[in-house]
This record gives structure tokens, sequence and C-alpha cells, in this order.
């Protein structure tokens, strides 16, 4: 427990310093372009210090200047520094609006151009898809977590609806991404951190074109399974 308790240490310092450091870049930037580099560096920093090591395939199936909406599998806290840390394109989280009340992280989100979505509140949440939409017709890339929350057991959760509201009013492929790995290095349930290798796969995109809102549970349902298979398979 020594060990994680000098990693989660080493987080709140490193994200205090880095919060403030994307504020002011925030500033000097309209795209926060800058300010996701800062996020990578942030990323990469806690999963050196916490001995994660990171492999990634499947980059060839992406256009690095095409916009994307990314979808991954949530198993871990620690998918997001693994997703930032190693994808190396530029996107913006569409992520819980409880985030953006953290001091300091909160207005650093906010500098970097992500997205807040409201669970509780539908009006506001499709707001918020209608927002994120906009962006990605402007070129923007989105990241999101199509389970919505952390999986308590290592398996994949069901999906939520909004994401695919956003990708069909959009029209932007969806890149479903494979994250294997994290559970074991931090379960939900466990405040323990421990080292590993964690895979990170990304797959060939899944055009939206041709789905509307009425069929957008036919495009949830051939993402879903991507995802499952390529998951359970390992590949």
């Amino acid at each position: 427990m020594i060990r994680t308790a000098f990693i989660i240490l080493w987080v709140v310092l490193t994200t205090a310093f880095f919060s403030v450091t994307a504020i002011i870049a925030s500033f000097f930037t309209r795209k926060g372009d800058s300010v996701h580099i800062i996020a990578r560096i942030w990323a990469r920093s806690i999963l050196r210090v916490s001995r994660v090591h990171v492999s990634v395939n499947g980059l060839s199936n992406i256009k690095l200047d095409q916009s994307y909406i990314y979808m991954a599998n949530h198993q871990s806290n620690f998918d997001i520094p693994v997703l930032l840390g190693y994808l190396p394109v530029q996107f913006r989280w569409l992520a819980k609006a409880e985030l953006f009340k953290i001091p300091v992280f909160g207005r650093a989100m906010l500098g970097a151009g992500y997205i807040k979505i409201d669970r509780f509140n539908q009006e506001s949440a499709f707001e918020s898809i209608s927002e994120a939409a906009q962006k990605m017709i402007n070129g923007v890339s989105v990241m999101i977590f199509p389970e919505g929350t952390r999986s308590r057991d290592g398996s994949i959760r069901p999906f939520k609806k909004g994401g695919f509201v956003m990708a069909v009013d959009s029209g932007v492929p969806i890149v479903p991404v494979i994250v294997r790995g994290t559970w074991p290095i931090m379960a939900k349930s466990s405040l323990r951190i421990n080292r590993g290798d964690v895979e990170m796969e990304i797959t060939k995109p899944i055009d939206t074109i041709g789905y509307s809102r009425e069929t957008k549970g036919d495009l949830m349902d051939k993402v879903r399974r991507v995802i499952c298979q390529k998951f359970d398979g390992a590949g």
C-alpha cells in the first residue's frame, strides 16, 4: 500500500500542476490543442510512475488528420491516462458534468474544449450532444465511454444511446477502441494500484452515414459487437 499511496500522491500533485499549466495555455489557444498535449504529458507521467506499459495496435486503421468519434470500453480509472497518453491524435472528451466541478481541474477541462454532459438532466444532456456534433462537423474528434461508467467486474456493460445520437447527427465515423489490462491494475472496487501491461487496439472506422436517430440502435449494436468480440477474443 506504500507504493499505492505514493502513486496517489503523485497523481494529486501532478494533476494540480498540469491543470494550472493547462489553464494558462488555454488563454493562448482557441482550439485547445496545446492543452491536450499537456494532458498527454500528465497521463504518461502517471503511467510511468505506476509502471504501466502500454502497447498500441491498429494505428494504420485511422487517418491522423480526420475527425472521428472514438468509443472505448471502460474498465478502470487507468483507461483515461492510457487513452490520453497513447492515442496519438487530438480529441476532446465527452465527460460527466461532475468532473467539471473539481476546482482547478474542471477549469482546465473547459480550457481544453472538453464537453460536459449532465447524466441526470436529459434536456441538458442532449444540448451537450448537439454541441459535440457541431464540433465534429467542424473537424474535432471526440472520445467517449459508451458504457457511461467503469465496469465492476471487468466485463463490458450495456451501452448508453447518447453517443450514438451524436454520431448519426454529425455523420462522423465511429472508431471502436479496445483497452485490455487496466482492470487488474485498478479495479473499480479497489484503491490499490498494481503495475501491469496494457494493450490498446484501434479498429477500423464504422461509417455512420445512412443511420438516423430512429435506427441508432442498429449502429449501437454493431459497435458493441466489435468491441465485445475484440475484447473477449483478445484481438
